[in-house]
């Protein structure tokens, strides 16, 4: 039940929310009077926090191939029982996704603990970070790039599953370290966001790796130390936000001159990186387009 915290939504928002196109939502709207907007005027209409819940319910069932017209029939209860049990008969996240849209816009942390909880039954905190966290993050990317969110509801949200990683990395029974190489793991200057790092901190631990974990903004001229230390150093960093050509290609410079003459790697996370020509680089450099593709989970 979603609490008293007032939110409004263009049918813009809806489209990018849901993934419904505005268009599919004015028809089903006008023709199966699915939603019920404040109309400010004629052209404009103005949704609430109710109808984006229940537009994410739609668009689930939708998505499973339930025709518009039964969805349309279903009471605001059985259309919200029916989306969980789409959910709970493990068919797909996307409920627990949507959950946690909500518990962002709400603001409700026992909305994002009754997720947590009801996942951490079925899966590992592996699992539930890399299918249901990330999906969520970077659909909060997209948010954020659409001015669909504000600072406060990225911040409520990510400082939630900050706790869980640190919960759980404080929790876990490490395995025993026996490989000589390290990873270090570092954002470089100007990157914040380091919800990612931190989880691969969590997973390489877990599975036996020895871990130095530096935290945002390093810069490259720092880890000269570290390197001098170590005989065998993978490095690890990672890039959400975009660069111009001039500043990405002085980063590998940077970064060519702190692997050369040792026997150390080093991998870039982002999809930032993907138009980057990787022509001439280092072969000691490797380019991940994002966490998921890095962690492999076992079954």
């Amino acid at each position: 039940m979603i609490n008293n915290t007032q939110n409004s939504f263009t049918i813009q928002d809806l489209e990018i929310l849901s993934g419904v196109k505005a268009h599919t939502i004015r028809i089903w709207e006008k023709r199966y009077n699915l939603l019920n907007p404040t109309r400010l005027n004629r052209n404009i209409r103005v949704y609430s926090l109710e109808d984006l819940q229940k537009m994410l319910n739609v668009s689930l069932l939708y998505q499973q191939n339930y025709k518009i017209s039964k969805i349309a029939n279903f009471t605001e209860r059985e259309l919200a029982s029916e989306a969980k049990s789409i959910a709970l008969s493990g068919v797909t996240n996307s409920y627990q996704i949507n959950s946690l849209v909500v518990s962002m816009f709400t603001f409700s942390e026992r909305l994002f603990e009754e997720v947590y909880t009801q996942q951490s039954e079925k899966m590992s905190f592996e699992m539930i970070f890399v299918e249901i966290y990330l999906p969520l993050l970077n659909h909060m990317g997209v948010l954020w790039q659409t001015d669909s969110i504000k600072p406060a509801h990225e911040h409520f949200i990510s400082n939630l599953i900050y706790q869980k990683i640190v919960l759980n990395t404080a929790s876990a029974e490490q395995a025993t370290v026996a490989s000589k190489k390290v990873h270090v793991l570092f954002l470089p200057e100007g990157e914040i966001h380091e919800l990612g790092l931190l989880f691969l901190n969590y997973h390489l631990k877990l599975n036996g790796s020895k871990v130095i974990y530096l935290g945002r903004d390093v810069p490259l001229e720092n880890l000269s130390d570290i390197s001098s230390q170590f005989n065998e150093i993978t490095w690890v960093t990672s890039f959400t936000i975009d660069r111009p050509l001039e500043l990405k290609t002085s980063f590998i410079l940077a970064l060519e001159k702190l692997l050369k003459h040792t026997n150390n790697e080093c991998l870039i996370i982002g999809g930032i990186w993907n138009s980057y020509s990787k022509l001439g680089i280092d072969q000691r450099i490797s380019f991940i387009n994002g966490f998921s593709d890095l962690i492999k989970l076992k079954d």
